[in-house]
């Protein structure tokens, strides 16, 4: 059996679980930035092909190399991977929903926690000597904590799911919004509640973003998706950078529209020093915190992650269905 992986070789290493089809696999590894030719030439005879969530996989790459019958993503994502395609050489494609889902929940809860307390500017005030100051401006602004605001999670699935369980010890009322309502038993158990969209947006003190990159969905967050929201909103990107009009949440927090945003996920990726949202003024700088894509990169995700990666090739060479199938 012989593998062909387009990320990062130490993980391969790291993450390498205890099966037999693992210890006596072929495995080539490519960096992802690998040429189009070369891993077609080196991917010759590949029974299963790894690619990192941000790499791309290609109509050519699947028809050259003719003998793949699986294309495993690293993570969650796969809009870089030419499913439609896939499907039509018959090889299933797969990904790792809801492998990361702890991971990101607590990257996004992390970045609620740290804009309501003002950990940026909090950290640059003590460093510069004015900790007192910062300390005294706190109180006369006020800080609300996460049970006093209404926080709304656009995308339900397993992250949104997991992000509601991990609020509900804090209290804040969870509202959320996607195509299909989940089960009451569900909403009960998370204590969140069902909202159209536009009412979601017009109502809550933090807008927290949980839907994959789809064509419906990539964009989404466009001016007309900002202005819907109340005046001075926390903005959260725990999911895709691709889903953000980049120039209109730079506009909307210049207005002010944003008071506030946490990204943990910029597009393009690899992120520029360039790019609008990491070219604010100075004086709004403090408003946005920026993490570098982290949320799901966590070890027990990986460690779950290329557990399955082994285990789908298993059941492709048994000639049974594997897991997570998107295609």
């Amino acid at each position: 059996m012989k593998l062909l992986v387009l990320a990062n070789e130490n993980r391969v290493a790291r993450f390498l679980p205890d099966l037999p089809v693992a210890k006596n696999a072929e495995v080539v590894i490519l960096p992802i930035d690998t040429p189009e030719d070369e891993v077609i030439r080196k991917g010759q005879g590949a029974d299963a092909f790894l690619v990192d969530a941000i790499s791309p996989c290609t109509r050519r790459e699947m028809e050259e190399i003719g003998t793949l019958k699986l294309i495993q993503s690293e993570g969650v994502a796969y809009n870089r991977i030419d499913v439609k395609a896939a499907a039509e050489f018959k090889i299933p494609v797969c990904n790792q929903k809801g492998a990361n889902a702890v991971a990101v929940a607590e990257e996004t809860v992390m970045l609620m926690l740290c804009l309501l307390r003002s950990v940026v500017p909090g950290y640059r005030a003590v460093l510069s000597g004015h900790q007192i100051e910062q300390k005294d401006r706190l109180m006369a602004q006020g800080i609300r904590e996460l049970s006093e605001v209404r926080v709304g999670l656009v995308g339900f699935g397993a992250i949104g799911k997991e992000t509601a369980r991990l609020l509900v010890p804090f209290g804040p009322e969870v509202v959320y919004w996607q195509r299909h309502r989940a089960d009451s038993a569900v909403e009960e158990d998370l204590h969140a509640s069902y909202t159209d969209l536009d009412t979601l947006l017009a109502t809550s003190d933090i807008v927290s973003l949980h839907v994959p990159v789809t064509p419906d969905t990539t964009l989404m967050c466009d001016a007309s998706f900002f202005e819907k929201m109340k005046d001075g909103v926390l903005f959260i990107n725990t999911a895709r950078g691709e889903l953000v009009d980049n120039m209109a949440l730079r506009s909307a927090i210049l207005s002010g529209k944003v008071a506030l945003a946490g990204i943990d996920t910029l597009a393009p990726e690899p992120v520029q020093k360039d790019n609008p949202l990491l070219t604010l003024p100075e004086d709004v700088q403090d408003r946005v915190l920026v993490t570098p894509h982290e949320g799901g990169i966590t070890t027990g995700f990986f460690k779950r992650a290329h557990r399955t990666l082994w285990e789908n090739i298993e059941l492709v060479l048994a000639g049974k269905e594997p897991r997570n199938k998107v295609n």
